[in-house]
């Protein structure tokens, strides 16, 4: 069923090509942190030639070479991630969190590094040329990880004085506007919508404390920005006289709160606030249930055309000679110039006929059909969705009948493995439905299911969506209840969805640390690498220590650093230092265990990131060894 090693190599090629455009593609940064954002996006970028003379190769690759651009890839996920969050974050929190900033940009660093160094280029069918320069960007990665930024010790301070004073020294407001780039009122503008952002999104605790902290701070920078550069907004002969170089000032209820764009194709939802449609669509797929600008509860997610304000903006644009931005096209069209043979495509036209207005008998066969074309080759995958087959494979996962939700699921799956295939599954809100067959479906739905989740969340936002449709909890039973198969399928799935923070929570929620111990137990189940894995990055979550502290973990973890695989050695020491470095209890229990000749031998003999790891837990045990120290 599965995708064959050329495909598989193309898949995760094609992924690190989608990163390394995403991390391109990412707008300059201004703030606190400007010179890690762009050393590290600058890096990455280098890595361009590398990754289109793979994809311009024809040869398979080896196992060990597909996993170690599996493992470049989830670190360039998390890059992604990471630089993404800063662009379009608070600047004021970033500020105010600068210190764990600069040590979550400089671990990011060690894992690129990291994944370079287990990348056997000498493998990777490249030029002489490109190799040298994929050593030369390793080199850049470990010269910077070697090397840890310090947070801004006066920032800090400056910024506990504007929250705590109430008429603060204008002197330190100036020093904060110009180092945070909060210059003008445009600047504070997208400032306080990044706030609010901030605030909605939190999961758990009370924003209204850091709503109420980064709003003080925010107001007293404006007063003083408005002080010193006055808006000329005022006066009619003053605007007259500043603007007639500029292009025209865009109302503010022309403006999509959520973007700040000039709205096309203005919505209203529930509480009467307007909005641009596909804004406020993807802030519901990512499944939120509040009005973004009022944070008031949804009563429905309907949304309805505001065509007063869509004829307002469309006068005001003719007016003031301003184009209304244009409907981005539909990924569905057909496109006449495929490559597909003429074959294929009678076949998928006549079998899309079935699916829409077959029998039951008939949708069943179809939906099989295309499944088994879509896992043949690339062009049947573009060819079917082009034909519009997608919406209805989409409709036939609620199927009362079990093969035919079967077929659906999978062909799904294999439709999946195109990247703009995946935009088209989500953009017709197919997780929630998935995520249905996940839940309810037969063992093999159950399993194709997981396996699509997981093709779906290689792009970032999906990750959200599916975290948010409910995903998680299903995919944890899947792990405990399922094949062998089934279970590698839910466990992949639930480690690349972990990649996102907010779905650790949710993952460590629904209990998923008790069946990870239970895998680590039964060895003989050969779930161990999956398991560890999931450990280590659920590790780096507060909630995560927590639990898998709780889970007595100690024996084992240090059973595996012992006498297990190298790369199950690397993500057991990973957890034992997510444990040691905030919890004393946990290094003194570890010390009890004997943790440190296993710790030793494993700094000697590990992989680089074990020998990080491991090196850096025996550090907290000198640092405790002092005549004060209770070890």
């Amino acid at each position: 069923m599965g995708p064959s090693g050329k495909e598989l190599k193309d898949m995760v090629v094609s992924q690190l090509g989608e990163s390394l455009r995403e991390i391109s593609g990412l707008p300059e940064y201004n703030g606190i942190c400007k010179k890690v954002y762009g050393d590290l996006i600058r890096r990455v970028k280098l890595l361009s030639p590398l990754f289109e003379e793979l994809r311009d190769g024809d040869e398979e690759l080896e196992l060990d070479v597909l996993k170690g651009l599996e493992l470049l890839k989830i670190a360039l996920d998390s890059a992604v991630e990471l630089l993404r969050s800063v662009s379009r974050g608070s600047k004021l929190f970033q500020a105010s969190q600068l210190e764990k900033l600069v040590l979550e940009f400089h671990h990011m660093t060690e894992d690129i590094e990291a994944a370079l160094s287990k990348l056997p280029i000498n493998k990777l069918g490249i030029s002489d040329e490109v190799r040298e320069q994929t050593e030369l960007v390793h080199a850049q990665f470990k010269r910077a990880k070697e090397r840890v930024g310090s947070a801004d010790a006066e920032l800090g301070k400056d910024l506990v004085i504007l929250e705590e004073e109430k008429d603060p020294d204008p002197a330190i407001l100036k020093r904060v506007s110009e180092k945070l780039h909060l210059r003008s009122i445009t600047d504070l503008k997208k400032e306080s919508l990044a706030i609010h952002e901030l605030v909605i999104s939190i999961d758990g605790g009370d924003p209204g404390d850091v709503f109420g902290k980064l709003s003080s701070i925010l107001k007293k920078l404006k007063d003083y920005v408005q002080s010193e550069n006055p808006e000329v907004e005022t006066s009619q002969d003053e605007k007259s006289t500043t603007i007639k170089h500029r292009s025209p000032v865009i109302p503010d209820d022309f403006r999509c709160p959520i973007s700040l764009e000039l709205m096309r194709d203005p919505v209203i939802v529930s509480t009467g606030q307007t909005y641009e449609r596909s804004c406020i669509q993807k802030w519901l797929d990512a499944g939120h249930k509040t009005c973004p600008k009022t944070q008031q509860a949804l009563q429905h997610t309907a949304l309805t055309p505001n065509y007063v304000l869509k004829s307002l903006i469309s006068l005001w644009c003719e007016n003031n000679g301003v184009e209304l931005p244009r409907k981005q096209g539909n990924c569905r069209s057909k496109k006449p110039g495929s490559s597909i043979s003429d074959c294929d495509r009678a076949t998928i036209d006549a079998l899309l006929l079935k699916l829409v207005n077959g029998s039951p008998e008939q949708k069943r066969s179809a939906a099989g059909e295309l499944r088994l074309l879509a896992k043949r080759n690339s062009d049947n995958r573009i060819c079917i969705a082009e034909a519009g087959a997608i919406p209805f494979l989409v409709e036939l996962l609620s199927s009362n009948d079990t093969r035919t939700q079967e077929h659906a699921v999978t062909a799904l799956l294999n439709l999946s493995i195109n990247d703009s295939n995946k935009r088209t599954i989500v953009d017709l809100r197919a997780i929630p439905a998935i995520v249905e067959v996940l839940k309810n479906g037969s063992m093999e739905a159950r399993e194709n299911a997981a396996a699509t989740l997981f093709s779906l969340s290689v792009i970032d936002e999906n990750k959200v969506a599916i975290g948010a449709a409910g995903a998680i909890p299903a995919l944890i039973s899947l792990l405990c209840e399922g094949t062998p198969r089934g279970k590698k399928d839910a466990a992949t799935a639930i480690f690349n969805l972990s990649i996102y923070q907010g779905n650790k929570a949710r993952a460590l929620r629904a209990g998923i640390v008790t069946p990870l111990m239970g895998f680590l137990k039964d060895t003989g189940g050969g779930m161990v690498d999956e398991a560890l894995a999931i450990l280590a990055i659920l590790a780096t979550h507060h909630e995560g220590k927590v639990a898998i502290g709780q889970a007595e973990p100690m024996a084992v973890l240090l059973e595996f650093i012992k006498t297990g695989s190298p790369r199950n050695r690397e993500n057991a020491a990973a957890v034992l230092w997510s444990l040691c470095s905030t919890d004393f209890e946990q290094l003194k229990l570890a010390r009890e265990h004997g943790a440190e000749e296993a710790l030793k031998e494993v700094s000697e003999n590990g992989t680089d990131r074990a020998k990080r790891k491991a090196g850096s837990i025996l550090e907290l045990f000198q640092r405790f060894d002092g005549p004060s120290s209770p070890l």
